[in-house]
């Protein structure tokens, strides 16, 4: 095989149907694993919730990623993506049901796992399943819209949570509407084998082709999962922590669902242009630095933000969120070998979901530590990152 890149060959793949019922499928997936954010201060108030609950509940359904996240990545590898992404999708919807009809402490904490193992399945299945069809334009496709899931949820059910009649009804149901039509849509795309034909290989960007012979699940990874963890630990700080910071009249569903949108609407921004811009593996380096300032303006606002340095810093996380994701997702496309690729993104979201744990380990360490100092050594941890990745780039094309 050619290793020159001005003659690599040319992925020849083209979106369809089929991979816009892919990422639809995303898209409603990550509604439904999302928009719950919003949905917490309803809960609070209604189920009389303690704040460490609360917490604990929008990332305890990352829980339930585990097996969905492992376990269906390789099972799509053997199986075929479909197989796996759809049953995983409608098993997301299954967990949004159990979560309307199920209000108390033990019906939220099921409902939580039950959409997590459902959206693990169907994150990693569907990943893969967007490569097959699109190659690397699918791939950063699929990261643009499930990231628009992750950050229309939570502004829809927020609106609808603020001024609907049925504020722990209606935007339950519309979820699972939603994911129920995407299931169906997605159930008609033709079965596609779980890799791709030898000729479709990645030319995405300024990411270098790489031959198949050089690929390997260690070499994907080694460059995949040290951004990994910055894709929701600065998004969480931003969703979760930094709202909760604010002063106590401004709160409710609303300001949580904006919080949402802002943050992960930004990331869908970044990686929208990142693409057109044909930013290749420097993403993830311009992603944790801006993860690392994002968290370091965090910390100097201290236990009582201004709206204008928690507006800024949601810009930051935002763009750290959406640049880490996509580096993270076009390390796969370049280093993977094509039959492992959907366990591999099985555990690049795994990594990323370590994040979710972050706004926990605050809350727990606030009483010791305070409010600034752990957001300064992640913020720190954040930029050591960048800065490794970087000396990496420069090494290789060296």
């Amino acid at each position: 095989m050619p290793s020159d890149p001005a003659r690599r060959p040319v992925d020849r793949r083209r979106p369809g149907a089929g991979l816009s019922a892919v990422l639809a499928l995303l898209l409603a997936t990550g509604w439904a694993a999302n928009h719950f954010a919003a949905l917490l201060p309803v809960l609070r108030t209604s189920q009389n919730l303690s704040a460490a609950l609360v917490a604990g509940l929008y990332g305890l359904y990352a829980v339930g990623l585990l097996p969905g996240l492992l376990l269906g990545g390789s099972a799509s590898d053997r199986f075929g993506r479909r197989a796996v992404a759809v049953p995983g999708a409608l098993l997301a919807a299954i967990g949004t049901l159990i979560l309307l009809f199920w209000h108390d402490p033990t019906g939220l904490v099921v409902g939580r796992l039950v959409v997590g193992a459902g959206a693990g399945a169907t994150f990693s299945a569907g990943t893969a399943w967007a490569a097959d069809l699109g190659g690397a334009a699918g791939v950063t496709r699929a990261g643009v819209f499930l990231t628009l899931g992750f950050a229309t949820g939570p502004v829809v059910s927020g609106v609808l949570a603020e001024f609907a009649p049925a504020p722990l009804v209606v935007p339950f149901v519309l979820s699972a509407v939603l994911s129920v039509a995407a299931v169906a849509a997605a159930a008609l795309v033709p079965g596609r084998p779980p890799h791709p034909p030898p000729h479709a290989v990645s030319t995405a960007g300024r990411t270098p082709w790489v031959p198949d012979r050089r690929r390997s699940a260690g070499t994907a990874l080694a460059w995949a999962l040290p951004v990994a963890p910055w894709v929701f630990a600065g998004a969480t700080v931003g969703v979760v922590t930094l709202p909760s910071r604010l002063p106590a009249g401004s709160g409710g569903p609303l300001l949580a669902g904006i919080a949402a949108g802002v943050v992960l609407g930004t990331g869908v921004v970044v990686q929208t242009i990142a693409r057109r811009r044909n930013v290749g593996p420097g993403a993830g380096v311009l992603g944790a630095v801006a993860a690392a300032a994002g968290l370091v303006l965090a910390a100097i606002g201290g236990a009582q933000p201004g709206l204008v340095l928690v507006a800024v810093a949601f810009l930051l996380l935002g763009t750290g969120y959406g640049l880490c994701l996509r580096a993270g997702l076009l390390d796969l496309e370049r280093w993977a070998p094509p039959a492992a690729r959907g366990s591999l993104t099985g555990v690049f979201y795994l990594a990323t979901y370590s994040g979710f744990a972050v706004p926990v380990v605050l809350a727990a360490l606030d009483p010791v530590a305070g409010p600034t100092v752990p957001l300064l050594v992640l913020g720190a941890l954040a930029a050591l990152v960048a800065v490794l990745r970087w000396l990496r780039i420069v090494g290789e094309r060296a």
